[in-house]
């Protein structure tokens, strides 16, 4: 028999989790895809478009059955057992501190993460329930979360480091960079997806352990997607490529790799040709500087002597270009044509729907207004565009693996508690193990790709160009540095976030220009005090409300 007496709990903590899972969206989903808008590879409606379609591939398809009500067992189940009522009113608790930091460090820049913020939140619903917390060294504790801090970042940078190495000794550096990245980039495309299809082997929710899918099965899908990847690459990519920056030819598009041979002919037979006069190659390495003055007087006599006199490589001197063009921004675009017009005026309307709909995908992420920010990325290298195009591809391929990655996994962070409240409501019981049922999933798999939609710009700012320079085979580095430590630190039982593997791999990266200040180390403070403000913002906000919930007075 349902708990028709606690309807409001289960009312209050369904629109939580909406919340929840919309800023999870929005901030956490943002972390798969900052360096592919950073680097120029994706735009933002590419990528709006893109996450809406892998969260909720990852949430609905490959989304755990069974969530965990008490996320990692960070609190004890047992304070609750004989009372169902008071463990939904925690779990509503937790869902509403996580779901209002979520939405405040979203708000601010802070890219937060989500696991950890749940954890912040049962902390705080554990304090006012007197429930014990666990806090020696074991998984999921405490202790284990915070050391994830400097953990995950450092482990990231190294193995994000490693793999730009390659790319910049054994490609970029070279005296013909290009002829060797089109032989080498079958190899990147083979090797990102053979980890990433480990990645989705081991670390799916619903896939067996390692141990018990056995690991020779296991190098078996590696090498086979490995060799797979690598014939396919050679027989419809190479052409593709060699077709496009090679000849020349802007009429291919990314939708014709399926010819492969095909286009290696004179006139091969193109469906839906894009414009003979169109540009073949973007300059990736375009000044995001953006203001009224170009100039750089503005500037200290150390930052000026950087963005003007300092060569990094002899064969690329460092150019500083004009300041760029400042990017109409939404309200101009949507709302400024109708402003003279009434407010119920059908073209103004029309207007506030379009802001509405599309202003979280049409905000410029890239350009900057920092005189600071571009002295440091003029400590950055400057590299063969048609090379570091190469790597857009496999940029692309690793920011929707990850992107499916992180709906697989990250959706229990908001429908935990709410499938704990939903289950504990219909059977009037405390709830340890739940099954999820599958519409609880397609409602947060939409949730995690619609809030990135609306509000993703905001940790797209923070994660992607502010931090350094970034290129395609800069954030492709980063990326798959990422994927790596994240897949290997859970092997181990070393917790880890992607927010902080990804934001440690761009240091990595940045730091193979061989120059301290190549990085904004300020960004980067402000990046590390939004971790550390996670666990206690998120457990204050829920044990208050748990506290002031079990001790309010009533007639």
């Amino acid at each position: 028999m349902a708990l028709t007496k606690y309807n409001w709990i289960l009312a209050l903590i369904t629109i939580c989790f909406c919340v929840s899972s919309f800023m999870n969206g929005a901030n956490d989903v943002a972390n798969s895809y900052a360096t592919s808008v950073a680097a120029r590879t994706l735009t933002m409606p590419q990528v709006g478009f893109l996450a809406m379609i892998t969260e909720f591939v990852g949430a609905v398809a490959l989304g755990n059955r069974v969530t965990n009500t008490i996320k990692n067992g960070i609190i004890s189940i047992k304070r609750f057992n004989g009372n169902p009522g008071s463990l939904m009113l925690a779990m509503a608790a937790a869902e509403f501190g996580s779901a209002t930091w979520l939405a405040i460090a979203t708000t601010v820049g802070y890219p937060v993460s989500t696991t950890q913020t749940i954890v912040g939140a049962l902390i705080g619903v554990g304090f006012a329930a007197d429930s014990p917390v666990v806090w020696e060294w074991k998984s999921g504790s405490v202790s284990q979360v915070a050391a994830s801090w400097v953990i995950a970042p450092l482990l990231a940078a190294c193995f994000a480091a490693i793999v730009f190495s390659t790319i910049k000794f054994g490609v970029l550096e070279r005296s013909n960079p290009f002829a060797l990245g089109m032989m080498a980039i079958p190899f990147y495309l083979a090797f990102t997806c053979a980890i990433l299809a480990l990645f989705m082997v081991v670390e799916a929710p619903n896939a067996p352990s390692l141990e018990e899918f056995g690991a020779g099965k296991a190098v078996g899908i590696v090498l086979g997607v490995f060799f797979g990847i690598l014939l396919l690459a050679y027989i419809f990519v190479r052409p593709y490529l060699h077709r496009r920056l090679v000849k020349g030819d802007s009429r291919i598009k990314f939708y014709h790799i399926p010819l492969g041979p095909l286009l290696m002919r004179d006139d091969p037979p193109l469906y839906w040709p894009a414009k003979a006069d169109g540009v073949v190659v973007i300059d990736y390495y375009e000044n995001a500087y953006t203001t009224k003055d170009s100039s750089v007087e503005h500037l200290s006599d150390s930052e000026k002597d950087v963005a003007i006199s300092t060569s990094l490589e002899k064969a690329n001197p460092l150019v500083v270009p004009t300041a760029r063009n400042r990017i109409v921004t939404p309200e101009e675009r949507f709302l400024a044509p109708s402003k003279h017009l009434p407010a119920v005026h059908p073209s103004r309307l029309y207007g506030f729907l379009k802001y509405f709909l599309f202003q979280g995908v049409t905000r410029d992420c890239v350009s900057h207004e920092d005189p600071r920010l571009q002295a440091t990325h003029a400590r950055c290298k400057v590299y063969d565009n048609r090379t570091e195009h190469l790597f857009t591809y496999c940029q692309v391929l690793s920011a929707m693996l990850m992107s499916i990655a992180h709906g697989s996994n990250d959706v229990a962070n908001a429908i935990g508690p709410w499938a704990a409240t939903y289950s504990t409501w219909r059977a009037n019981e405390v709830a340890t193990k739940v099954p999820t049922p599958v519409w609880m999933l397609v409602i947060a798999g939409f949730l995690l790709g619609a809030g990135f939609w609306f509000f993703g710009f905001k940790i797209i700012r923070a994660l992607g160009n502010r931090i350094t320079q970034m290129s395609p085979s800069r954030g492709f580095s980063t990326e798959l540095g990422a994927a790596i430590t994240v897949l290997l630190a859970s092997r181990v039982g070393l917790p880890v976030s992607t927010t902080q593997c990804l934001a440690g791999a761009t240091v990595g990266v940045a730091l193979m220009n061989f120059d301290v200040r190549a990085v904004n180390w300020r960004q980067i403070l402000f990046i590390f005090s939004g971790w550390i403000l996670t666990l206690p913002c998120a457990g204050l906000l829920s044990g208050l409300v748990m506290a002031m919930a079990l001790n309010t007075p009533h007639l």
